[in-house]
């Protein structure tokens, strides 16, 4: 999509909104980092296919094919170090920068927004390239030579990745953070997501509920759009730039008066 088929009125309105606003937050999912290449779960050619679900991402499918899971990961892992940010995640970064308070809420785990430069994140899902044991749940640190079976943690565990498999719940610090600052803020920002995924479904409704501005940037309308005071169609390398440039020209501009 070309850049002149945005209405300027809801990027300069999404802007402004962001530019006035004390605390900004902006919620990603997939949709963003397919934008980079990097495959969702449910496409056609999605990460499930092949497989269920419960083998590849759940506890006990972990321990009965140890080798093949841990296998997938690698693989997962390698393709999303291969596709870089994409300028989406850059605008995001740049608004943290330019703003008086930003938190990033991401349900994904390819570590691609903490290397586009966003550093308050709270990663809902995990981060494929961090690993924790498997029994006791502390950080581990792998030898970057990856074998084809996961290695043993010092205490004797099986090292998994740090993602939450089916059946798990979310990490209970991050999750709360996620509500309360989401019931906190002045303005939501919902980028790249089908809307079904809980709980990071239900933040949106949670910041609208306290009063904040709901903004949506998508290429379709999704589950929340119905939460939203501005939805903007479009893909969020494309839009996300021009929200971010503009909420600067503002920025800049009332400093100079």
């Amino acid at each position: 999509m070309d850049n002149k088929n945005f209405k300027n009125k809801e990027i300069e309105e999404a802007a402004a909104r962001i530019a006035a606003s004390s605390r900004l937050v902006v919620s990603t999912g997939a949709g963003i980092s397919k934008e980079s290449g990097i495959s969702t779960f449910r496409d056609a050619d999605g990460l499930w296919n092949n497989y269920r679900p419960e083998q590849l991402a759940s506890r006990e499918g972990f321990l009965a094919n140890p080798g093949m899971v841990w296998k997938w990961y690698r693989e997962r892992l390698l393709t999303a170090k291969e596709h870089d940010p994409n300028p989406g995640h850059y605008a995001l970064a740049r608004l943290e920068e330019i703003l008086p308070w930003m938190l990033l809420v991401t349900q994904n785990v390819d570590n691609l927004h903490r290397r586009a430069g966003s550093r308050q994140i709270v990663e809902l899902h995990g981060n494929i390239e961090r690993y924790r044991c498997l029994e006791h749940s502390h950080p581990a640190e792998l030898d970057p030579e990856w074998g084809d079976d996961p290695p043993i943690c010092h205490c004797g565990s099986m090292i998994r990745p740090d993602v939450v498999w089916f059946g798990e719940q979310l990490p209970q610090a991050e999750l709360e953070t996620a509500f309360n600052e989401s019931a906190r803020c002045d303005v939501f920002m919902i980028v790249g997501t089908s809307g079904l995924v809980q709980p990071a479904a239900s933040l949106p409704q949670i910041a609208s509920s306290a009063g904040a501005y709901v903004i949506e940037v998508n290429v379709e309308e999704s589950a929340v759009t119905h939460w939203s005071d501005l939805f903007i169609e479009g893909r969020s390398g494309e839009v996300l730039p021009l929200i971010a440039a503009e909420t600067e020209r503002i920025l800049d501009l009332n400093l100079s008066k």
